[in-house]
């Protein structure tokens, strides 16, 4: 199962989705691209420097004293990963 932790300050994703096995999980590939986007989209099209952590089954961005257009970025990807929560609800959620 896959959590994301949206708070004031941060935002988390922790966990592996276990749909399928490692290289085919469509589940995991989809919430990894969700948050490797947002992550170089703070970095590349904001003066914002992102203060986060990938690695497997982790990510952590902190949000504190984000730009408003990184606060949009933010917005996006929370959408993106409530649609997939809505299809793949039994892998992934929002706590």
């Amino acid at each position: 199962m896959i959590e994301v932790s949206v708070q004031k300050d941060s935002i988390s994703v922790i966990g592996h989705a276990g749909y399928a096995p490692p290289g085919q999980d469509i589940v995991c590939s989809a919430v990894t691209t969700h948050v490797q986007a947002l992550a170089a989209s703070i970095d590349n099209l904001t003066d914002d420097t992102p203060d986060y952590t990938i690695a497997p089954g982790v990510f952590i961005l902190k949000i504190k004293d984000l730009s408003e257009k990184s606060r949009t970025l933010v917005d996006s990807f929370f959408i993106g990963i409530c649609g997939i929560v809505d299809a793949y609800s039994d892998y992934v959620r929002i706590v």
